[in-house]
């Protein structure tokens, strides 16, 4: 009979994996990775290239999991790695063009329309906007990252987040105003 060893700590379990223990690296593989890949689906459309970006982001994370202070969540830890990954894909893959320009951003376009929309059916909304407004609109809406954050991310201005943001907003709410709900609830962009 074997006995598993099973790592109820969290911290132990890091520690372990820092270790190059691979039964603690699989478990934080496993227990990680499905929220990861749908971090990594936000921003890379093709399910394939989404995966290999999460598994050599995971690998970072393996080789690079003695940084980690303890100061902060692991998850929001190996999360920003994944971000960071994603975006040095996407700008390998082709370059984007970022419009700056003043936007009047006060202006209420923002109601909550058609909340009847499930979650897959907005990503794949979100998935048909440029890839430019997606991953700021990605990084500030569902990340949570500041205007100079996704600036330096992406080395770009802080304006030019601001009305990249503005109309990713904007593309996306005429998108879900065009959405057609066929008579058997089923989702038609």
């Amino acid at each position: 009979m074997k006995v598993i060893r099973f790592y109820t700590n969290e911290k132990q379990l890091i520690k372990r994996a820092g270790d190059n223990q691979r039964d603690a690296q699989r478990r934080l593989y496993e227990t990680y990775a499905p929220k990861m890949l749908g971090v990594c689906r936000r921003y890379i459309t093709d399910q394939q290239f989404a995966e290999d970006v999460m598994i050599g982001a995971f690998a970072k994370v393996f080789s690079k999991i003695s940084q980690f202070k303890f100061e902060g969540s692991f998850e929001g830890w190996v999360r920003r790695i994944m971000v960071n990954d994603c975006i040095s894909f996407i700008r390998k893959q082709k370059r984007h063009v970022y419009v700056e320009e003043f936007v009047d951003t006060s202006a209420s376009y923002y109601d909550d329309y058609h909340q009847h929309l499930e979650v897959e059916e907005i990503q794949k909304l979100i998935d048909t906007l440029p890839d430019g407004y997606k991953m700021v609109f990605i990084l500030y809406a569902i990340e949570g990252y500041k205007h100079k954050e996704i600036a330096e991310a992406l080395d770009i201005s802080e304006s030019a987040s601001k009305t990249q943001l503005f109309k990713a907003r904007k593309l996306l709410q005429q998108k879900i105003n065009n959405v057609n709900i066929k008579n058997d609830g089923t989702f038609k962009v």
